[in-house]
């Protein structure tokens, strides 16, 4: 099914995002906890892609695996650093495996230097979706929404423009980073309409699961976090080590969902760290179907 379809019938749905495990040995226990979430009757699944195709061939080989398990499946794809040969080669064998869709992103430059002076013809996640419209017509695409500036936007009214852009060289839906308050999610939204953009945009719901993956995942992304719930975790940790940091994150993850749903978000892409317990969990508190 293509994802761009699935938007159109207005129906509230969930999408798990999965990671490839850098070491084959561990994709047995990868697809066992892919089987485990199957019970949330995911609309689709994603999976991720190295920087510069560092990990293409692991993406292809998990994508083809799950998508050979009845899933909808949308990997992701980066291109900067990437020649068009490899694009297309990449996109061809995708169409090989049956899939429609793909999320277009420009990626984080490539750890080898040749790659990084590479000139080609993909310098931004725009080039990537016109490439894919123009050439691979039948996918659909998906891209990547920020609701903090991307760090490298000088400024809010910049990022925003980039995501229009990215979305008019003909992706369908956009899939957000990680959205810690709702209000910041509809207030976003807000100002896409306001430039015009009214295709869907899906919030991207993370559950914390410790305070010290938090840390790192707010360093890396430059996210914003409310500081009461900053504070909450701290406390949590201080007073109940990690386990009591678990349980706020999924109380705190299942209430977001329904604040997202209720204001009318199109559904919900969940960010599974490749974790089944707590995935199931939140999906219990949220009251998600399964």
């Amino acid at each position: 099914m293509k994802i761009a379809s699935l938007l159109k019938t207005g129906r509230p749905f969930y999408s798990l995002e999965f990671f490839p495990p850098p070491d084959a040995s561990q994709w047995p226990d990868f697809f066992g906890i892919v089987d485990s979430l199957r019970v949330l009757r995911p609309a689709f699944v994603s999976v991720t892609y190295g920087a510069g195709g560092g990990s293409h061939d692991k993406t292809l080989a998990i994508t083809r695996a799950l998508t050979a398990m009845g899933l909808v499946t949308m990997p992701h794809l980066t291109c900067l650093g990437a020649s068009e040969e490899s694009v297309r080669t990449f996109l061809d064998h995708l169409e090989d495996a049956g899939v429609e869709n793909v999320l277009a992103l420009r990626g984080d430059p490539p750890q080898d230097p040749a790659l990084r002076q590479r000139e080609g013809r993909f310098c931004h996640a725009s080039d990537l979706v016109r490439f894919i419209r123009s050439e691979f017509s039948s996918f659909s695409i998906g891209v990547a929404a920020y609701l903090t500036p991307h760090p490298e936007s000088a400024s809010f009214a910049q990022d925003r423009l980039a995501t229009k852009i990215k979305l008019e060289a003909g992706a369908d839906f956009a899939v957000s980073q990680l959205v810690f308050d709702p209000r910041e999610y509809f207030e976003y939204i807000d100002q896409m309409r306001a430039l015009g953009v009214d295709k869907p945009i899906l919030p991207g719901v993370l559950p914390i699961q410790s305070l010290e993956s938090l840390r790192r995942i707010l360093a890396l992304s430059g996210c914003n976090i409310p500081a009461k719930l900053y504070l909450a975790v701290e406390e949590a940790h201080r007073t109940g080590g990690p386990q009591a940091v678990q349980e706020a994150g999924i109380a705190y993850a299942s209430g977001q969902i329904r604040r997202l749903l209720d204001g009318g978000a199109p559904g919900i892409h969940l960010y599974t760290l490749n974790r089944t317990d707590v995935c199931l969990r939140v999906a219990a508190a949220a009251g998600i179907p399964g």
